[in-house]
């Protein structure tokens, strides 16, 4: 899914009656994000049209950490495509299951925004100084369990709603604090609301934390042509090394599973980590490789983390 050949047009070349119909959700977040990429296609000579589709996601107050349900907000876009509705769909990467779609693939990766979570609080100004019994507001079994790891002595509450509707919930007083994306803080110019930026070592982001996926059929040569200016060589054997871990490890984009790739020093570096749903058990690894190997890097992390039992507390969070 994530490898898509590119033999047809370039952008440059395109007729100048060809217009691209991105697909996207209408929050907020997913509106900036389809811009963004609509903007840098306009750039490259491309004509843009943005298709709001609604999700299974969009409205739902069901706790993310209560669904069984994995590509809440990424299979009505994908339908789209499959249906011939959209040429394009831009996905917040940490959304989009590593499960292979026939007919569909990742054209694209463009340069990835921080992986990193924020801490945002008006009670304390650090994630160690709150008090204990502190409550903690977040949508992630990633962040709770690392959270607990760190803090068992934290109250660790669901939270619901989009980045706006969870920040005026913490403004309201019904959280001490809350863990953000700080890619979507920035994406949405809310980055003053950052208390401190946690540090990658301590809460590992999630897979495709801050990259943005670019998804087109396989046969459709023209867009896959297209868009391909945008994608980011390193940014996108990062992701590919991450969502290949998550995928080994059978673990879907709601388990508590963090990863962190990044190439230093010529090299594709990967942290990994899976914790039990009390955050009492931490297992990590780490690999490194070539970055054109980055399958082989992904797939390394991973078993030496099922070697240390990955798999059974994955499947004890899900009972969870």
């Amino acid at each position: 899914m994530e490898n898509v050949p590119t033999n047809g047009p370039t952008a440059s070349n395109l007729p100048t009656d060809t217009t691209i119909r991105l697909g996207t959700r209408a929050s907020a977040l997913a509106r900036w994000q389809a811009e963004w990429v609509a903007s840098r296609l306009s750039e490259i000579g491309a004509r843009v049209e943005l298709v709001f589709i609604k999700t299974g996601g969009d409205g739902t107050t069901t706790p993310i950490t209560q669904s069984s349900s994995q590509g809440l907000f990424t299979k009505e876009i994908q339908r789209a495509l499959l249906d011939g509705r959209v040429d394009l769909a831009v996905h917040s990467l940490k959304d989009l299951p590593t499960e292979r779609v026939d007919g569909l693939g990742l054209a694209a990766v463009p340069l990835r925004e921080s992986p990193r979570d924020a801490f945002i609080s008006q009670q304390a100004a650090t994630f160690n100084e709150l008090p204990p019994e502190s409550r903690v507001g977040t949508g992630s079994r990633r962040r709770q369990s690392q959270l607990l790891h760190t803090r068992p002595d934290l109250r660790v509450l669901d939270i619901r709603g989009n980045v706006e509707t969870r920040l005026q919930k913490l403004d309201d007083g019904e959280y001490d604090a809350i863990i953000l994306a700080e890619a979507g803080l920035k994406r949405l110019g809310l980055a003053d609301r950052i208390t401190q930026l946690i540090s990658p070592m301590m809460m590992l982001p999630a897979v495709g934390q801050g990259a943005l996926g670019l998804e087109t059929r396989l046969d459709d040569q023209r867009t896959i042509a297209t868009i391909k200016p945008l994608d980011d060589a390193d940014t996108h054997a990062c992701v590919l090394a991450e969502r290949t871990l998550l995928s080994a490890l059978r673990g879907g984009c709601l388990a508590p599973v963090g990863a962190w790739g990044r190439v230093e020093h010529g090299k594709l570096q990967l942290d990994a980590v899976v914790l039990s749903a009390d955050g009492k058990t931490r297992l990590s690894a780490r690999s490194e490789g070539d970055a054109n190997a980055a399958v082989a890097v992904g797939e390394e992390a991973a078993r030496q983390l099922i070697e240390q039992g990955a798999t059974e507390l994955i499947a004890g969070s899900r009972e969870g």
